[in-house]
């Protein structure tokens, strides 16, 4: 790259670096979807502030992965798959896509169910109609809506063209209305300062480590904190980023605005869950029984009374910021990583991801309906999620070490050795938590 080029970029201030921040923005967006908010609650109804740190230390771990594949993605010549195919083999590669695809096109159903859930209070605050007279309770309203929105997503993916930089903006815009309706609950809620400041202090709650079955049920007093702790870590969403940041343009001149990217686009995703946490702490902890939070509307249910339907509707708002986000950008990361796994491309606005896009958004919508509508269970989607779960995430963890670490590499374009060795760590706690899940699963299918 000639000097002209390279020498405006060197020479941005702080305020142009903000401005360049974009794809770790993105990776956020997917992350803190309507499970994630529902999860956080749970954690802070059933610990309070106790597992702050968990949370902390997830977000140090996305940072992290999110900022290695930043860096995977300036240096290498091909994308993340394509590196992957001419070092490991297409197989293998086309193996790792298949099972990204399945885990999130599982997921794409807890999105549409999520867009549902979400749009209920705000009919029911809008219209004044109580629960159980919601229109939203029969068969063919819900089947308009969840129609009517991916079709419109599918349009929106074959008609727009420089897709990236319009799901960049729309995005920011997105997470910029979540701050201020959760940080509007948050001053409602009132939390203890020095109780986060104390949650912040890493220890193991009681009741064990490894779920166990007693008298028929099974028992796993910290399936709310992994559950928290790996939609925060998502080393999915974070090998997207080696593509994002190849659709926004840069080279190895921007690693730095990589690294910074990563920092800021994560930190904001761990205040929000920390938000949304301390919210719960502050005013359900001790109140209800966690189990009571079973859906993201018993969470505005829960807030109601205590603050009234003006901060009820804020965080409605919230939540729909929330599930809007990942209904598309995780349908997008599975589309693009299996379309590229099987080398038909990697370019959002290239058909072969926008064909399988549209697949990952059919199979969620399909799954949705046939729940809502037909009253058929998601018991299986979820165990088949969790399943591909135990065996896909430690594998892609281990195929971003592998990218890293390859001596093309380490003999060119480096990758910093902090990196390497958050990136073997994270393999570490992945496959951990992969035991905790498939011990489990273990026990849900005996």
């Amino acid at each position: 790259m000639s000097t002209p080029s390279t020498t405006p970029s060197a020479r941005r201030g702080p305020l142009d670096m903000l401005k360049a921040i974009g794809p770790a923005i993105i990776v956020a967006s997917v992350v803190l979807g309507p499970g994630s908010i529902l999860i956080a609650s749970k954690v802070g109804t059933e610990y309070g502030y106790g597992m702050l740190w968990a949370l902390a230390g997830a977000v140090v771990f996305m940072i992290a992965m999110v900022a290695i594949c930043a860096r995977l993605g300036v240096v290498q010549n091909g994308s993340m798959c394509d590196e992957l195919a001419a070092n490991a083999g297409r197989p293998l590669t086309a193996f790792v896509g298949l099972v990204i695809f399945l885990i999130i096109a599982c997921y794409q159903t807890s999105n549409n169910m999520a867009i549902l859930a979400v749009i209920e209070p705000l009919f029911e605050l809008t219209t004044g109609r109580p629960a159980e007279g919601s229109a939203l309770k029969g068969q063919v309203l819900p089947a308009v809506i969840l129609i009517g929105f991916n079709g419109f997503v599918v349009v929106l993916l074959f008609t727009l063209r420089g897709l990236y930089k319009k799901l960049e903006h729309l995005m920011k815009l997105m997470v910029g209305v979540m701050v201020l309706a959760f940080a509007a609950n948050l001053i409602f809620a009132r939390p203890s300062l020095i109780g986060a400041l104390k949650g912040l202090v890493p220890h193991i709650p009681a009741g064990g480590v490894m779920p166990y079955e007693q008298a028929g049920a099974i028992v796993d007093p910290l399936w709310a904190v992994q559950g928290m702790v790996m939609t925060t870590f998502s080393v999915a969403a974070a090998f997207y980023q080696g593509y994002l940041v190849r659709e926004k343009g840069w080279t190895v001149t921007d690693a730095r605005k990589g690294l910074i990217d990563s920092i800021v686009g994560i930190t904001t995703l761990g205040i929000l869950s920390a938000m949304i946490m301390m919210t719960s702490a502050a005013v359900l902890f001790g109140r209800i029984e966690p189990t009571a939070l079973r859906s993201v509307s018993d969470v505005s249910d829960q807030l109601e009374p205590l603050f009234g339907p003006a901060a009820t509707l804020l965080f409605s708002v919230g939540l729909f910021a929330g599930a809007f986000n990942p209904f598309i950008i995780n349908a997008i990361i599975g589309g693009t990583i299996f379309s590229d796994s099987l080398g038909l491309g990697a370019k959002i606005d290239g058909l072969g991801p926008k064909v399988m896009t549209t697949g990952a958004l059919a199979v969620g919508m399909i799954a949705a309906l046939l729940t809502v509508t037909a009253g058929v269970s998601t018991i299986g989607v979820i165990v088949f999620a969790q399943a591909l779960t135990v065996l896909g995430v430690p594998v892609l963890a281990a195929a971003v070490l592998y990218l890293a670490t390859r001596p093309k590499v380490r003999a060119g374009r480096h990758v910093p050795m902090w990196m390497k060795l958050m990136c073997a760590a994270a393999v570490v706690l992945t496959l951990l938590l992969a035991i905790r899940t498939g011990w489990r699963l273990y026990l849900q299918l005996t």
